[in-house]
């Protein structure tokens, strides 16, 4: 396999850990997953969304630093990685949910890292509509995401069309093949034979951005 380092992205409820899972265990891979329960202000932020947003990016971006940093020691030369996020996409969460004063003190501490955090071979970009989306969410029933709405799911999803569409443009920041997966149908974690259909346009990906819709 060509890609080394693979960041499996998408909004919330898409399948993104589920699918880093597979990844990592068909690859033999070590899995690095975004630490989304240990954020305290996480619960507060669905609640009250204006108040808390700060806080919590601030947490996050922390916290995906950290882990960015460990990869950069060289770690990638040595085995597969798969993690379930894809730093830049903080600035998505930022550019949605802060104030323009927030949004520029963030904007200075993110550029402080940001040419250090190292790029993956390839980005899995996972999309789903709003409302699938909605009922996984229900689904898994986490406490801290009982308060998450439709409208913001319809805001997050446009919000990562938009920047996944500009990110290897030009003046993107990535230079990584994406793969674009339609999820609406499908289900990783009982579906291995998509699994598998998926894994094998993994190890023929292309440079650029390449879509792929999965059927039932």
């Amino acid at each position: 396999m060509a890609a080394r380092y693979i960041a499996v992205e998408g909004p919330i409820g898409v399948g993104k850990t589920t699918l880093a899972r597979i990844l990592a265990a068909h690859y033999g891979g070590r899995l690095i997953l975004e630490q989304v329960e240990d954020n305290p202000f996480l619960g507060d932020f669905y609640k009250d969304r204006q108040r808390f947003a700060f806080q919590a990016q601030l947490f996050f971006l922390l916290s995906r630093v950290r882990q960015q940093i460990d990869l950069a020691t060289g770690e990638l030369i040595a085995s597969h990685v798969i993690t379930d996020y894809f730093f830049g996409k903080d600035r998505v969460f930022a550019t949605l949910n802060l104030s323009p004063p927030e949004l520029a003190m963030y904007g200075q501490v993110a550029s402080l890292y940001e040419k250090n955090v190292p790029m993956p071979d390839l980005i899995i970009f996972l999309t789903a509509p709003p409302h699938v989306l909605m009922e996984r969410i229900r689904q898994r029933d986490r406490a801290f995401e009982k308060q998450l709405d439709l409208d913001y799911l319809e805001d997050l999803c446009e919000a990562y069309a938009r920047y996944f569409f500009d990110l290897n443009s030009d003046g993107g920041w990535a230079r990584a093949p994406i793969l674009v997966v339609n999820t609406e149908h499908v289900n990783f974690a009982t579906q291995p034979e998509q699994s598998k259909y998926l894994i094998e346009r993994i190890e023929n990906v292309q440079p650029g951005t390449t879509y792929l819709v999965l059927a039932e």
